[in-house]
């Protein structure tokens, strides 16, 4: 039986040899064997929380060593979670000999002066947002489209938008904007329009919200790493990357969605949400993250335009998940009712409006979209043009822009 161990390191493959008399303490060997983790610094866990920058202490841990895998009920495949101090891997490179280097005019340089010219990519421990809170309905409408129309075949993508509390760095993410997109399982292409943008940023500032960040799906059939499991692929990197240095607030969030098969067969539809370290987002801003990725390079690894120092070794390839910082996941209900946007999506037809569906040939500015009450927004498509508010017949304002009357898509 193969176990898939994910650590805050990556994720790494352990055969079990007799998985049906094998023991929680012979996992436990095995790990120390395999990824020179000492056992009395192992954490254990079938709960992915474990891996937060400040777990709860409820999350249970597989502590009893005599404990048979069996009884776990863990299948081929299973996802075990291994926690544990920094620096408790006991393998490491040995330390770069002093050098004496001298440069293209012979000055000399010395330890202190190499150390500074390198780039050092290290695991960044606590992200700057401290829970994603999602809208139960935003982000069901958003999944289901996908399982449902989409079968998780190809990706998908969204910006977020809701509100950032100042005070707690919370995240409530209100309602997803879908733009223009062609999705392929391994890359989603956003055809972006910025007049488009500006006009949904402006309906979210009269609605006090803001863009907060990105999600994206992960389809069933994207390409496999020869090297190991990977939970962002180097593309997804890039593009979560640059779209957090745009964002321009630090509590950025970068959702993923994803379909996972049990040993039974049966798949659970599962939201993890990150954000891109700081180190991530600099490496990317100055040019030193290679933002072309070809059809032959490693999704597990980006690809580096410089020599960098990760995990103790120059090199020029990074494992994503030194880039990624867990984000811890909650829900709310907004009492605004948001659908999101659903007019780019796949045979969308919109249906024929009554004055409880009206629309609107303009977008309303900040100052007439906080009149609204309960709307149900329909955010804009750059080819369609219209925006579509569901009033639940509260049109009394007398600058309400609805139009009583019945009209196609």
């Amino acid at each position: 039986m193969i176990l898939r161990i994910r650590s805050r390191d990556g994720t790494d493959r352990i055969t079990v040899p007799d998985p049906a008399s094998a023991t929680v303490a012979d996992l436990q060997r095995l790990i120390e064997s395999h990824l020179t983790v000492p056992v009395p610094l192992q954490r254990l866990s079938l709960d992915p929380a474990l891996l937060l920058p400040s777990p709860s202490a409820a999350v249970p841990l597989l502590a009893n060593p005599a404990a048979t895998l069996a009884s776990l009920r863990l299948a081929n495949g299973a996802f075990v979670y291994l926690a544990y101090p920094p620096d408790a891997r006991s393998a490491r490179p040995p330390p770069p000999k002093a050098l004496s280097a001298a440069g293209s005019f012979g000055k000399k340089m010395t330890m202190d002066d190499l150390i500074a010219r390198q780039i050092r990519v290290t695991r960044q421990e606590n992200a700057l947002c401290a829970v994603a809170s999602f809208d139960r309905d935003a982000a069901n409408a958003f999944q289901l489209y996908v399982a449902e129309s989409l079968a998780f075949a190809v990706k998908r993508a969204g910006f977020l938008y809701g509100r950032v509390d100042a005070e707690t760095k919370e995240v409530f993410v209100d309602f997803i904007y879908e733009p223009p997109q062609q999705g392929a399982e391994d890359v989603v292409h956003l055809m972006r329009d910025p007049d488009e943008e500006a006009r949904v940023d402006a309906i979210a500032e009269g609605l006090g919200m803001r863009r907060v960040g990105l999600v994206f799906t992960q389809a069933v059939g994207r390409k496999a790493s020869e090297t190991g499991e990977y939970t962002m692929s180097n593309r997804e990197v890039v593009q979560a990357a640059q779209l957090q240095a745009e964002g321009g607030i630090p509590e950025w969030i970068t959702a993923i969605v994803k379909l996972e098969v049990g040993g039974d067969g049966t798949g659970d539809v599962h939201f993890e949400a990150f954000q891109m370290s700081e180190i991530c987002v600099k490496l990317f801003k100055d040019g030193v993250l290679e933002t072309e990725v070809g059809d032959t390079d490693d999704p597990r690894l980006s690809k580096m335009r410089k020599e960098v120092v990760a995990g103790g070794k120059d090199t020029m390839e990074v494992d994503n998940d030194f880039f990624l910082v867990p984000v811890k996941i909650s829900d709310h209900q907004l009492r605004m009712v948001s659908a999101g946007s659903t007019l780019s999506r796949l045979s969308y037809r919109e249906p024929w409006q009554s004055c409880r569906n009206e629309c609107a040939e303009k977008p309303p500015g900040p100052d007439k979209a906080s009149e609204f009450c309960e709307v149900d927004l329909r955010l804009p498509f750059a080819a369609q043009g219209r925006y579509f508010l569901r009033c639940k017949g509260r049109c009394a304002s007398p600058s309400c822009m609805c139009k009583n009357s019945e009209q196609g898509a």
